[in-house]
């Protein structure tokens, strides 16, 4: 028997801004990895990797916001809150937001609703964690579709360019992210959206 990890390719997702606030620090991701879960009590799942600075203050708080991304979004949207660690950057910074009444940052452009949460159980699933969520606030924004990730990458994320060289490249399925070279290393984690090298295609 064989595993062929293409086959995540096929299952529906949609695109999720998470924000999170711990002491003055406001900090965000995007993940496209929540789920219902129960309807009674309203409960919803969201796995988030634990190398992101997110999921720390997360684990830390307890609480954390999404805002469910609509087909209006632009790239730059994504850049914002997937291109970098909020260890060392501003997420936020230049994004229009409210604040819920948990006190954390909810997107208030290019989205169609949002929820706030309150983490009822963790469980560590080695690299991600999955954190199992109440629903404390909600809205429906408007009925603008919600971006799927197959809409992202056909008309949202730029097309990788060109080979300007003899090297190899690997690009990121995910993000774009361009690595060269002769071979890329069965443990290699991108340096923008952490994910591994399953998610590269040679180029």
């Amino acid at each position: 028997m064989s595993i062929d990890s293409k086959v995540m390719r096929n299952i529906g997702y949609g695109l999720y801004a998470v924000t999170c606030k711990e002491g003055d620090k406001d900090n965000g991701l995007i993940v496209n990895t929540l789920v219902q879960v129960t309807s009674e009590p309203l409960r919803v799942s969201v796995c988030i990797n634990k190398d992101n600075y997110s999921h720390d203050m997360i684990k830390n708080t307890g609480v954390m916001n999404i805002s469910c991304i609509s087909q209006s979004a632009p790239f730059d949207l994504f850049k914002a809150l997937g291109f970098s660690s909020g260890r060392d950057t501003d997420k936020l910074a230049g994004l229009k937001y409210f604040r819920s009444e948990n006190g954390i940052a909810v997107l208030s452009e290019n989205i169609n609703c949002f929820m706030s949460l309150k983490v009822f159980q963790y469980i560590d699933l080695g690299t991600h964690g999955m954190f199992i969520c109440d629903v404390t606030e909600s809205a429906v924004i408007n009925k603008e579709e919600t971006m799927s990730y197959s809409y992202y990458h056909a008309n949202v994320k730029p097309k990788p360019e060109a080979k300007k060289s003899d090297k190899k490249t690997f690009v990121c399925r995910i993000c774009g992210y361009v690595h060269e070279g002769e071979s890329l290393p069965a443990d290699f984690v991108c340096p923008w959206c952490k994910h591994g090298a399953e998610d590269f295609e040679e180029r």
